[in-house]
């Protein structure tokens, strides 16, 4: 955004936004699920409605998007997102190249509930058309890639992306090795851990930077989980019995390190079968899912 169109922006945000807030409202109430489907504003409506003030728009429906993704989020009972992939494709049909709208909404649509509407698909069609109406934009490309792997787990598919993006002047040396990788390996356990410390990397500060460093933190705490399960294995092996607690394992010396996962909460643990998990109090649980990291 140009320091003109920034200055522009605020002078004409405040009234702007109520009465955008207040046409979308009319349609969906405050927070109703079951309305949302009533929302019918498409770009090519609200760009007549702003000839020559489409990037501005653009402005305004991404903070609308934003609003609504935050709202809905911490206060909707039931968290379903309707409205937010026709507010991300209202915003990107109004400025094509705001390659903010394309990341942060497809992050937004793709991870899991309660964290995100948990609708990869939907997310991985918005980098898509990103992709498309931007093509010089490797960046954009790559995480198209990227989450084809990360979310829908295609190796393949994420693979042949990361290869188009290679090809883009000006793009990451290391793509085509990573799109030889995936192929070779498949899924590769180091594969997803590259991919988001590189998202993480490249990310300014803000949403994306921060779910990237809680991705890697997932896979810590999942690769903890494992180790331990490994470590309760050789105890019974050495002592005959399962350990009665994840403690035993450190003061037998099986085991040398934290039994509690990144965010501090202790590994669940269950004698029965030995499986240690982590915790589902823990910001760090997620649903059991095949792992292909």
């Amino acid at each position: 955004m140009t320091l003109a169109r920034a200055l522009v922006l605020v002078v004409l945000i405040a009234p702007l936004v109520p009465w955008s807030q207040a046409g979308i409202d009319q349609r969906v109430g405050s927070f109703r699920p079951q309305e949302e489907a009533l929302y019918l504003w498409s770009g090519e409506q609200v760009r007549r409605l702003f000839p020559g003030f489409e990037n501005l728009a653009a402005d305004v429906y991404w903070l609308r998007t934003v609003q609504y993704f935050g709202g809905e989020r911490l206060f909707a009972r039931q968290k379903r997102f309707e409205l937010l992939r026709p507010l991300v494709e209202i915003t990107t049909s109004l400025d094509p190249r705001l390659e903010i709208a394309y990341r942060y909404g497809a992050v937004f649509l793709s991870e899991p509930s309660p964290s995100g509407a948990g609708r990869p698909r939907e997310g991985i069609a918005i980098l898509r058309t990103g992709a498309q109406r931007n093509p010089a934009s490797w960046r954009l490309r790559q995480e198209l890639g990227f989450f084809h792997f990360l979310y829908l787990g295609d190796a393949r598919g994420a693979a042949a992306v990361l290869t188009q993006a290679a090809e883009i002047p000006g793009a990451a040396f290391w793509l085509r090795t990573l799109a030889a990788d995936l192929l070779k390996q498949g899924g590769d356990p180091q594969a997803s851990r590259r991919m988001w410390r590189e998202m993480y990397e490249q990310a300014e500060e803000g949403v994306l930077k921060e779910n990237a460093r809680l991705q890697l933190q997932i896979l810590d705490a999942e690769d903890r989980a494992d180790a331990l399960g490994k470590a309760v294995v050789r105890f019974e092996e050495g002592h005959g019995r399962r350990p009665a607690r994840l403690s035993e394992l450190v003061v037998s010396g099986t085991w040398r390190g934290p039994v509690v996962d990144p965010a501090g909460f202790v590994f669940h643990y269950d004698e029965t079968t030995g499986h240690v998990s982590v915790p589902r109090e823990s910001p760090l649980w997620r649903p059991a899912r095949r792992r292909n990291e």
